[in-house]
C-alpha cells in the first residue's frame, strides 16, 4: 500500500503531513527499525492535528507494517515486510551512487523552491520546531549532533510546506548526508568560525520565514546552501 493512498484516506492536513513525514523517515533510515516514537500529545501539537487524527494515523501505520505498538511500552519504528524484499535494494543503490556534489546541486534546485509554499501554509507549530531544531544546533557538542540538527531544521522547512514531495526528497536528501563521503566532508570542513555562520544563516531564514517574507528567506536559503556547497569542497588550509 503506497503512502498516496494512506495520506489520501486523511481528511485533516496535519494528519496527512504526519502520515507523510513518518513513513518518509521510517523508510529513509532517519528514524531507525525499533526507534521509540514520540507522544501522541508532541505528535498532536507538533503537526497542529488532533490526538485524534494521530492515533488514526498510527493506527493505519500499523495495519500497513510501518510500526508496531506495545501497550504500556509505545509506538516504535518498524518496517513493512514487501519493502525489505522488493524496494529496499533499488532505493540502496540510487542512494549509495549520489555523491555529496550531486546532493549539493540537487539542494540548490529544490530548496530555494520552499520558501513560498512556507510562509503561505507553516503554522506556529511549524516555527516551534524550527526555534527547537536552532536551539538544538546551537547547544551541540559535536559535528554529527550539529549535523544531526542542521538535518533536522531543513527537514523542518520541508514539513512547514505542507506538501508531501518536499517531505519525501528531504527525507532522501538526509539519508544521503548519513553517508561516510558527506561525513567526511563536514568533518572536515566544519570549523568553528563556519559553523557560526551556518548558525546565524539559520536564524535569518527563520526569522525571514516568520516575516512571511518569502524573497528575502530563499535569498537567504540559496546563500546559506551556496555556503555550504563551497566549505564541503574547498576545505580550510591546515596551519
Amino acid at each position: 500500500m503506497t503512502s498516496d493512498v494512506l495520506v489520501s484516506g486523511l481528511r485533516s492536513a496535519g494528519a496527512q503531513a504526519l502520515a507523510a513525514y513518518l513513513q518518509a523517515e521510517i523508510r529513509s533510515g532517519n528514524i531507525p527499525v525499533g526507534v521509540k516514537l514520540p507522544a501522541e500529545r508532541e505528535l498532536s501539537q507538533r503537526f497542529n492535528t488532533s490526538r485524534g487524527s494521530v492515533r488514526r494515523v498510527l493506527s493505519a501505520l500499523r495495519d500497513r507494517g510501518w510500526i508496531t505498538q506495545t501497550v504500556g511500552s509505545g509506538t516504535f519504528a518498524a518496517r513493512p515486510a514487501l519493502e525489505e524484499s522488493i524496494g529496499a535494494g533499488a532505493d540502496e543503490l540510487v542512494l549509495d551512487q549520489t555523491s555529496p556534489a550531486e546532493l549539493m546541486e540537487a539542494r540548490l534546485l529544490i530548496e530555494p523552491l520552499m520558501p513560498t509554499l512556507i510562509v503561505r501554509h507553516a503554522s506556529r507549530s511549524d516555527f516551534a520546531r524550527m526555534h527547537e531544531c536552532l536551539i538544538n544546533g546551537e547547544r551541540a557538542q559535536t559535528v554529527e549532533e550539529f549535523e544531526r540538527w542542521d538535518g533536522e531544521l531543513h527537514q523542518a522547512f520541508a514539513l512547514a510546506t505542507h506538501n508531501r514531495f518536499f517531505l519525501q526528497v528531504l527525507a532522501l536528501s538526509n539519508r544521503v548526508r548519513q553517508q561516510d563521503d558527506w561525513g567526511r566532508l563536514k568533518r572536515n570542513s566544519l570549523t568553528p568560525e563556519r559553523r557560526a555562520e551556518y548558525e546565524r544563516q539559520h536564524r535569518a531564514i527563520v526569522a525571514a520565514l516568520e516575516d512571511r517574507d518569502a524573497e528575502t528567506a530563499r535569498e537567504a536559503l540559496v546563500a546559506h546552501l551556496v555556503q555550504i556547497q563551497k566549505n564541503l569542497f574547498d576545505p580550510p588550509v591546515a596551519e
